[in-house]
């Protein structure tokens, strides 16, 4: 792009919007004007499109190191679906998100505790709801843009954007769209929050979009500027939910613990207690099932697709934390977690052969290429499957968030042209790897197996195992809505 004076940004009501990428250094002196190519829209990634991000231009444009003040962008006026519309998104506390050079515009929030310190909320709110039931929307922006200026070259890099927003009902005379002139402020005032009142979002209404910019320098050099967006003011509640995770996992954990320790307990026990040789013999508790432990189960086949894909699916998470955690994974390159996510998925396809073909050999099974195509399309078909069916929802109702059909196409490349080929991979050399032995024979005649209660059927116990995890989930989650409650 070269260095350019005049900054372009987008915004949008959807809550994926961004600002329009510009070039890392800019230099001060230069009053070259931006090209008109900057003005489209900016490509998106993989992770960036399945995300529903899209990034465009928006009417706020303003120069590098030129505060500015009272400037209108555009004046709309509201007909009677445009004004419920934003009430809907005011009532639902939709967030507006812009970027600017890559960063994301912040709110700054003074905290109240003693450290006093200065917190950032993402985005900006669409509007607010009164007491009484009024909606008012945030129709001028105050931006700030700090900046931090290289000693040695002189020139400037971009290392923060905020933003206040300001709900101001804006009087004028004569509307004039070449040269419009507010009653309400002048290039030389800057308009402050409670200083002016308030637009009301009603049908039949003329509201002016209208911003100021302020550029800022700072001491934050350019490999710093994400600390401040890594530490936003939600970080306690984020530490709360996993540290409440981790407690739930601890307690179930736990509980089944306690319950297999206290089963061979009272097994010990009663071995002890056994009088006679013949009576020490006979197998009794839990050694009456070593013998039937390793023998297949009746849906052997399904089992062996189940560890396959959840081999698949444990390593892709594996190899994306260890990125994230090299920091190959940066917030700044935007949709790149859901990029390395689903190139991970295509090719952990391989592991995933691997692992059911051993499997299914362990259990002397001989059509290994069923058990393959099973694992390769079982679960990516049903998650492909449910997706595209959302998918068409969202783009029936057109929204920007709805994948577009190239990009299913892509999709669809990937799993038939790499996923399944590395499949079918994986499980010919695990096919050909000697067959897992069983620590223990396996009796050639099953044990009978005692009718179970009513209670213990497979069906009403993962339903009542499933409650109190649920149950935990819902009531952590409500916590970290609501902190304050």
């Amino acid at each position: 792009m070269g260095n350019a004076r005049e900054i372009a940004g987008s915004s949008s009501s959807s809550s994926s919007s961004r600002l329009l990428r510009r070039a890392p250094s800019i230099s001060p002196e230069s009053l070259l004007a931006i090209s008109s190519w900057m003005m489209n829209c900016s490509a998106e990634n993989l992770g960036e499109v399945l995300r529903g991000d899209r990034i465009e231009n928006s009417v706020y444009a303003f120069k590098m190191g030129r505060d500015e003040n009272c400037k209108v962008a555009c004046r709309v006026k509201l007909n009677q679906e445009a004004a419920k519309n934003f009430k809907e998104k005011i009532d639902d506390e939709y967030r507006v998100n812009m970027i600017l050079d890559n960063l994301p515009v912040a709110v700054p929030r003074q905290r109240t505790d003693a450290s006093q310190a200065t917190s950032y909320e993402h985005g900006f709110r669409v509007g607010l709801k009164s007491k009484d039931g009024k909606y008012y929307i945030n129709n001028h922006l105050s931006f700030k843009v700090r900046y931090h200026k290289d000693q040695e070259s002189e020139d400037a890099r971009i290392v923060g954007f905020e933003v206040i927003p300001i709900s101001v009902k804006h009087e004028y005379n004569d509307w004039d769209d070449k040269n419009p002139r507010l009653v309400t402020c002048n290039p030389n005032t800057k308009i402050t929050p409670g200083s002016n009142n308030l637009q009301e979002v009603a049908a039949d209404t003329h509201i002016v979009f209208s911003y100021d910019v302020t550029f800022q320098p700072s001491e934050i050099k350019w490999a710093s500027r994400w600390d401040t967006y890594l530490l936003m003011n939600d970080d306690q509640i984020h530490w709360f939910s996993i540290i409440n995770s981790l407690m739930i996992v601890l307690f179930l954990s736990g509980m089944v613990a306690m319950i297999m320790l206290r089963t061979l307990y009272k097994d010990i026990a009663n071995y002890n207690q056994l009088d006679s040789q013949d009576e020490a013999q006979e197998e009794t508790g839990w050694k009456l099932l070593h013998g039937d432990v390793f023998r297949p189960p009746v849906h052997s086949g399904l089992l062996c697709v189940y560890v396959g894909s959840g081999v698949q699916f444990f390593g892709m998470t594996l190899v994306t934390m260890i990125f994230a955690l090299l920091g190959f994974l940066s917030p700044s390159n935007r949709g790149g977690l859901m990029t390395a996510m689903v190139l991970l998925w295509v090719f952990m396809g391989l592991f995933a052969g691997y692992a059911s073909a051993r499997l299914y050999k362990m259990f002397k099974g001989t059509d290994w290429k069923k058990i393959t195509l099973k694992t390769a399309f079982m679960f990516p078909g049903i998650i492909f499957t449910i997706f595209f069916f959302l998918n068409a929802l969202i783009w029936g109702e057109k929204s920007s968030g709805a994948v577009p059909f190239g990009t299913m196409f892509a999709l669809v490349l990937l799993w038939f042209g790499i996923s399944v080929p590395l499949v079918f991979a994986g499980s010919f050399l695990g096919y050909k790897k000697p067959a897992i032995e069983d620590p223990v024979k396996t009796n050639k005649i099953p044990r009978q197996i005692p009718e179970q209660a009513w209670y213990m059927q497979p069906l009403f116990s993962i339903l009542v195992g499933g409650i109190l995890p649920s149950a935990l989930f819902s009531s952590s989650s409500s916590l970290s809505s609501h902190p304050s409650g």
